[in-house]
């Protein structure tokens, strides 16, 4: 496929490009680590191609995709995780972005087969809500894009066994926001946990945050589309 993406995408091409740049930046990705996709149009999603640094990237490097994988612009491969992405949109008419990512704090938590707690810091039970332990997978397999089918319809942020965090928004903006915040708060547990036992919210106080994040939840969801 060598069909250049169309101008009406460009600005979404160079978002994802940019936002790309950050989480390199952030060293929420590293080398050919990660990958990242806006929904363009209802049945049209760009997204980052496979073997690439993210830093590198250029918007003439995206791929364009309709929802059932068939390519239709761009001149490399989509990512090899891509049917996550694909599944994400077609589960969630309201999920605008999503970015797979590679945290070193949020992955070490897959790595001893643990999830966040979310009754211990406010801002993840208000910002992130409860987060799957999504079981492992081969990469690249789409056997991974199965493993989240359970958790689709109530969750936003998800913690994949031995493999990273996904994150989807109603905006890039929004997914971007939640990944960068799943992983500050992984690196304050770890901290915390490092220098002794970790407490929990009071219960009543778990409930009323968990509300709050319901309805922070549906606002977030009527929000616009790829900016």
């Amino acid at each position: 496929m060598t069909t250049p993406i169309p101008p009406q995408f460009r600005d979404a091409a160079a978002h994802i490009v940019r936002v790309c740049q950050r989480l390199d930046a952030r060293e929420l990705i590293a080398g050919q680590d990660g990958n990242v996709s806006v929904r363009v149009a209802p049945d049209r999603i760009l997204v980052t191609p496979a073997g690439f640094s993210k830093y590198a990237l250029t918007p003439d490097d995206l791929v364009l995709l309709a929802l059932d994988g068939t390519q239709y612009a761009g001149t490399h491969a989509p990512s090899s995780e891509v049917a996550v992405h694909l599944r994400a949109y077609q589960q969630r008419p309201d999920v605008h972005a999503v970015i797979h990512a590679h945290p070193v704090h949020a992955t070490a938590f897959t790595l001893m087969g643990e999830t966040l707690p979310h009754d211990v810091l406010p801002e993840v039970t208000v910002l992130l809500g409860r987060i799957p332990f999504v079981p492992y997978a081969t990469p690249g397999t789409p056997e991974v894009a199965v493993a989240f089918d359970r958790w689709w319809a109530d969750h936003d942020v998800f913690l994949m066994e031995h493999h990273g965090a996904l994150t989807v928004g109603g905006t890039l903006a929004l997914a971007e926001q939640r990944m960068e915040s799943l992983e500050h708060a992984a690196r304050i547990l770890l901290v915390a946990r490092a220098a002794g036992p970790v407490g929990a919210l009071p219960r009543r106080a778990v409930k009323e945050l968990e509300a709050l994040h319901a309805a922070r939840r549906t606002h977030l969801l009527q929000g616009p589309g790829t900016q």
